[in-house]
């Protein structure tokens, strides 16, 4: 082992290319030098000499990997170590661990010109060495290829190159994912502020074509064991990069990007042109439906509109094929945002979806998994009452005449239908992040139904359901239960009550009103839910709860 530190450094570098290649080519060599624990130690020697480094960084990546269970924090460490040597600020003014904080300045800059400035980029697009050309694929090129020119350009030549361009772009994969975090954290409103000061948004806006989502070029064809594996550097740096919109657009107003195009502009071409199979359709969606969220803009869903994403998203849901639940779950969330409120969207709907066999296979998607699609029920619902209450407008009476999801959604036995599902799918022990909105939604066409003066109505609907169904007391004690712990969450998460309030346009006091009525102990009172269940099946599953 001795006899290597007197080798040069260039053979060092060229053993580590060879044994590198052979990680990528050859099944189980990567699993037999990770169980090796003095090589591993040793590949962290070489790390602290310049002219090795990245050779080695590379391999051991890989390397520490595949050895989960012993050395499940190495991976971590040696990303910050690396982050720590390729950002110069770190080496310039030598910035200690405990100065990272996440409202330090200096770290964002240096995490945004990270992220927006590619020190290789003229070679990426000059050589066309493109990230398909690395890990985990094998690439062949369509040109024919001879021993001389196999000679007239050796593979270590070519591979360093190559290496350097898949470790950028791991370490913007690492930098997002740092960022995506931070976005959501108790510093969020300062990591916002830092990011749009240091221009993140324009700056990805200016790589989007040539480094973000680049066209692959017809000279290569990809080999690999499967294509929309999540782990390849460009899927996992495609990713995170749509996840780092999501976080941003969800919390930030900005119009900070310049240019004939904007970051938005650009995700819905390449979202229209992505294939059904894709596995990044359900991030895409995400991250358009994250910019509209929150107070309802008519502006930004016009916008939208225009090009044509209404049309997009009722393609891939009724006609495309698609069968991914989250895919469906993401274009049922971002429909709803895209049309809530708005006169125009559901004019478009309605010509869209312009015969009955085509609303009915819409339906039957809707209905297929209502925790997919609660929330698009909700926005529909609330756009009703809306609409409802404009009458005067020959617009709007119009289209609440014309539209079939609307006629569909204001029969009182479907949203009734609603209801009971709503309330049925879900129980205090199976709530989850995922179906909590089923419970929001159901409380959504209670108070709406209070609004109106006809919430005992739908109370009693709820019990003749009951007693049909040969459960007496069952659901309604659920929905009981469910609004204790509704209580018990959103009266403490000023965030969550924020965000209710805005998607709803609900003040939050009514909402809490409405579960405190709901939940009233006076069995007289015509809108407590304790009035229409028997005394002999109250408190049912109430142990259950305590639990």
């Amino acid at each position: 082992m001795c006899v290597l530190f007197t080798v040069s450094d260039d053979l060092v570098k060229d053993c580590l290319s060879v044994l590198y290649n052979c990680c990528i080519c050859m099944e189980g060599v990567t699993k037999s030098l990770a169980s090796r624990d003095d090589f591993v130690m040793f590949l962290f020697t070489l790390m602290s000499n310049k002219k090795t480094f990245l050779q080695t960084a590379t391999l051991i990546e890989d390397i520490l990997g595949v050895r989960k269970v012993k050395m499940n924090l190495y991976s971590s460490m040696c990303s910050l170590l690396t982050e720590s040597v390729f950002i110069n600020v770190f080496l310039t003014h030598r910035i200690c661990i405990h100065q990272c904080v996440p409202y330090s300045q200096n770290l964002y800059s240096s995490m945004c010109s990270l992220l927006t400035e590619s020190v290789f980029i003229n070679v990426f697009l000059t050589h066309r060495i493109g990230i398909h050309q690395c890990v985990p694929y094998t690439v062949i090129s369509s040109e024919s290829s001879d021993e001389s020119s196999l000679a007239a350009s050796p593979l270590r030549h070519r591979l360093p190159q190559s290496m350097k361009i898949v470790h950028e772009i791991m370490f913007k994969v690492e930098v997002l994912y740092v960022l995506c975090v931070l976005l959501v954290g108790r510093q969020r409103n300062q990591v916002h502020r830092m990011l749009a000061e240091f221009k993140l948004i324009p700056g990805l806006n200016n790589l989007f074509d040539k480094l973000i989502w680049r066209k692959q070029t017809s000279t290569h064809v990809l080999h690999s064991q499967n294509q929309n594996c999540d782990c390849s550097p460009e899927i996992s740096f495609k990713i995170q990069f749509l996840r780092l919109l999501q976080s941003f657009s969800d919390h930030h107003e900005n119009l900070i990007c310049d240019g004939k195009k904007g970051l938005l502009t650009r995700l819905i071409s390449v979202m229209k042109k992505e294939p059904p199979d894709s596995s990044f359709r359900f991030w895409q969606a995400r991250a358009v439906e994250s910019f509209l969220r929150g107070t309802t803009s008519y502006a930004d869903q016009v916008f939208l509109l225009k090009r044509g994403l209404l049309e997009h998203i009722l393609f891939c849901i009724i006609d495309s094929g698609c069968k991914s639940r989250d895919v469906l779950q993401s274009y049922f969330d971002l429909l709803g945002e895209l049309m809530k409120f708005n006169m125009d969207a559901f004019k478009k709907f309605n010509r869209y979806v312009n015969s009955d066999e085509k609303f009915q296979t819409f339906m039957t998607q809707i209905n297929s998994s209502l925790v997919d699609s609660n929330m698009l029920v909700r926005c529909i619902i609330l756009s009703l009452d809306r609409f409802e209450g404009q009458t005067e407008d020959m617009r709007v009476v119009e289209v609440l005449s014309e539209c079939r999801l609307l006629s569909y959604m204001a029969r009182v036995e479907n949203r009734l239908t609603f209801l009971f599902r709503l309330v049925n799918i879900i129980n205090v022990q199976t709530l989850t992040q995922e179906n909590v909105s089923c419970l929001n939604t159901s409380l959504v066409v209670l108070m709406l139904a209070r609004r109106r003066g006809t919430l005992p109505f739908y109370l009693n609907a709820l019990r003749e359901k009951e007693y049909a169904e040969k459960y007496p007391g069952c659901l309604l004690n659920n929905f009981h239960n469910l609004l204790r712990f509704w209580q018990r969450h959103y009266l403490n998460k000023d965030k969550d009550s924020t965000c209710l309030e805005n998607s709803s346009c609900i003040p939050f006091t009514y909402w809490k009103e409405t579960v405190s009525v709901l939940l009233g102990s006076d069995r007289t009172s015509l809108c407590a839910i304790a009035s229409y269940i028997d005394e002999a099946y109250m408190d049912l599953g109430k142990d259950f709860l305590e639990v």
